[in-house]
């Protein structure tokens, strides 16, 4: 059974940290091209930040640039999101993704598998 797990969300204060992770099983994921997305409440999901296969590459969104680090280990099967300086408009539910067609494409209409989710709750 293919999964990805996310883990690491929870409650911070603004200005804090947080550091998210995907685990995957069921297949190898060292191919795929992964990414994050967030689903605020009310609100349609969006993209985050993405990672090529190898890692060389990676992309955010303009409101997390600077601020989040995408990255991965494939020996692990595990791609992690560090968030520094978290804001309250960073709240949301966040998913992490496979592309197996290692696209490299933002929209989630190319990720074939998704995470249950992670709530990140950031209070002002």
């Amino acid at each position: 059974q293919v999964q990805l797990v996310e883990s690491g969300g929870g409650l911070v204060q603004a200005g804090g940290s947080l550091r998210l992770s995907c685990e995957a099983s069921g297949r190898t994921f060292s191919r795929d091209t992964m990414a994050w997305f967030r689903q605020a409440p009310g609100k349609e999901r969006e993209f985050v930040a993405i990672i090529t296969s190898s890692g060389k590459n990676t992309r955010y969104q303009d409101a997390v640039s600077g601020r989040f680090t995408i990255s991965r280990d494939n020996a692990k099967n595990t791609v992690y999101l560090q968030m520094n300086n978290l804001k309250p408009e960073d709240t949301a539910v966040y998913y992490c993704a496979a592309d197996a067609e290692n696209s490299y494409r933002a929209q989630s209409r190319y990720y074939e598998y998704w995470g249950q989710g992670t709530q990140v709750t950031v209070s002002s």
